[in-house]
């Protein structure tokens, strides 16, 4: 029986076997899943003065995290290291723009628009829609099915 993560990755890369669509995916997959996390980082905090790991962002990624960690441990290490370098990344930014959330939001809506239009154009030149369309879970599997390629070419089981 195959496990939850080959399945997944097997799936996501039927609709994924053109070459420039593949090129068109290392850039705009983790320019997305950047963004999504920057937009969440803009988000009032409750808790005090927002730092690195103070706000929604950081809360988002250990449950992004616990999503990894079940499909597949290896991988989610990995996850942790992007994580780490998403969440840093989003604070420079909102660091960088004075503290301003807004500044941030806009900075990472930009980034998700044309990314996601990148996406679709992708697509088009694949002849096959997003794997999100048939199943959510697959906006996260992007990411990994990204990571797995890294994985096999330094000999990292996952």
């Amino acid at each position: 029986m195959a496990r939850a993560i080959d399945t997944f990755l097997e799936k996501y890369g039927e609709s994924h076997q053109n070459a420039t669509n593949k090129f068109i995916h290392w850039i705009c997959v983790p320019a997305i899943m950047f963004s999504i996390f920057g937009l969440i980082h803009a988000i009032p905090f409750p808790f005090g003065e927002k730092t690195l790991f103070m706000n929604w962002a950081a809360v988002s990624m250990v449950v992004v995290l616990l999503y990894y960690f079940r499909l597949s441990i290896p991988m989610a290490f990995g996850f942790v290291v992007i994580g780490g370098a998403i969440l840093y990344g989003n604070h420079a930014i909102y660091a960088a723009v004075g503290g301003s959330a807004s500044q941030l939001a806009i900075t990472s809506l930009a980034i998700f628009v044309l990314a996601w239009i990148g996406q679709f154009i992708g697509h088009k030149i694949e002849g096959k829609k997003p794997s999100f369309f048939e199943d959510v879970q697959f906006l996260l599997i992007g990411p990994a099915w990204l990571l797995h390629f890294i994985y096999k070419k330094v000999g990292i089981s996952y």
